[in-house]
């Protein structure tokens, strides 16, 4: 009896904990707010064994590039020319001045690297590279081809570099190719839809987004805390757009080995208003949103595509044999709401209910991945796949008597059907 009651409890903590609101997730761990800004979280998933004889023989992933540093020289000019006007009029009050420094410490250390990878994005990825040659052994053995690709930009070829550096140091005899191309951007970061862009900018997004600042930008305690002269902040400061770029500054200094934070100028409560202005933001322009008629995700099709047959060339290959792709946040998000991972595909009209379902958070941190996984047994013809999102198993749209494994051949009919759709 003692024992039913200890498992009883246990089942209900576990439920608790899977039950979290976005809300609660966030004042758990407030860098969990900065959306496309957080660092890639510790990986403690647990791997579920494959069906009795199955093993791995293919790896196929696309990756976001790691940590960096905020792009645009403004995101970190901008706050900071605002800061340092207002203590030339004497006006900043003590944290204010702090502030003032954070800002000016920051911006010395951005300043001609502007979106180049930090050395913990680096580190992001050798973690990745050394789990997946920890978990998937076997398609990591011996003289073994690892075709590698990044888009053209410098952050993502070094995030290709550390991967594939880390898992040359696990096994020297890997045979890597690695390439940068033109050649691969109309699949590795496609952006030449002039209907996708025309949605993004229609009257109603527009409208709608001008209201979810309204809704959650509230910068009046925060303004208090950093001017001393009420006047002088009304006639001079746009309080909500120096919060935005504030919590921009703070959100990012996470992918930074550096003691400096101003993350304490916020309180939990607007940690999370903020983060619902971006996810919301992102589930607009990026995301299956009904408001953007579900149309999205379907910017990544030449992705999916590759994706499907790259591994149907590898299927047929007696060698095992790995594929890594490494681009951008723009790219995986869709690419995840488009293979409907989980709940990345949830739709809803009602943008108050979305956080209940959909996190940005937890589908493209720094560093974040998609991997498809493929697995065969001697003498059979059924290849099994599973996806990792971030590295943790994931539900597919398609049917399965072995989940988190799924026959290859329904996935593949089911995202070829897919396509097929979209492209009518």
């Amino acid at each position: 009896m003692k024992r039913l009651f200890l498992l009883s409890v246990l089942c209900l903590l576990v439920l608790g904990i899977s039950a979290q609101t976005a809300k609660e997730e966030i004042f758990a761990d407030v860098y969990r707010s900065a959306a496309n800004y957080y660092a890639y979280p510790a990986v403690t998933a647990v791997q579920t064994a494959p069906p009795a004889g199955y093993k791995p023989f293919y790896l196929s992933h696309y990756a976001r590039h790691g940590s960096r540093f905020l792009i645009d020289p403004d995101d970190y000019e901008q706050p900071l020319e605002v800061m340092r006007e207002a203590d030339r009029n004497g006006v900043l009050t003590g944290l204010g001045k702090k502030t003032l420094c954070v800002l000016d410490s920051m911006s010395r250390m951005a300043k001609g690297r502007y979106g180049e990878l930090t050395p913990l994005g680096a580190r992001q990825h050798r973690g990745i590279a050394e789990r997946m040659y920890k978990n998937f052994p076997e398609i990591f053995k011996g003289q073994v081809e690892i075709d590698a690709r990044s888009t053209v930009v410098i952050r993502c070829i070094l995030s290709m570099m550390a991967e594939c550096n880390q898992l040359q140091a696990l096994n020297p005899k890997l045979r890597f190719k690695n390439d940068a191309s033109y050649h691969d951007m109309y699949y590795m970061n496609f952006s030449g839809d002039p209907h996708i862009k025309e949605m993004r900018k229609s009257p109603e997004v527009k409208a709608a987004k001008e209201a979810i600042r309204k809704e959650h930008i509230h910068p009046e305690r925060l303004m208090k805390t950093l001017f001393a002269n009420t006047d002088y902040l009304k006639w001079k400061v746009d309080a909500g757009e120096l919060m935005t770029s504030l919590f921009d500054v703070a959100s990012n200094m996470q992918s930074h080995d550096t003691g400096l934070e101003l993350y304490s100028l916020f309180t939990k409560e607007e940690c999370y208003d903020l983060w619902q202005l971006s996810n919301r933001g992102w589930y607009i322009s990026f995301g299956p949103s009904p408001l953007t008629k579900g149309e999205m995700p379907s910017v990544e099709a030449n992705l999916l595509e590759n994706i499907l047959n790259t591994a149907d060339t590898c299927v047929v290959r007696k060698d095992s044999y790995a594929t890594l792709r490494f681009g951008h946040e723009s790219c995986l998000l869709p690419l995840a709401c488009l293979l409907e991972l989980d709940d990345c595909g949830y739709q809803t009209d009602d943008l108050d209910k979305l956080d209940a379902i959909w996190r940005n958070y937890k589908i493209f941190p720094m560093a974040g991945n998609i991997q498809f996984v493929f697995y065969r047994k001697k003498g059979s013809d059924d290849i099994l796949v599973k996806v990792l999102l971030n590295e943790r198993e994931t539900k597919l749209p398609v049917k399965s008597d072995v989940a988190p494994y799924y026959h290859w051949k329904d996935v593949e009919l089911y995202y070829r059907n897919k396509l097929e759709a979209l492209r009518k």
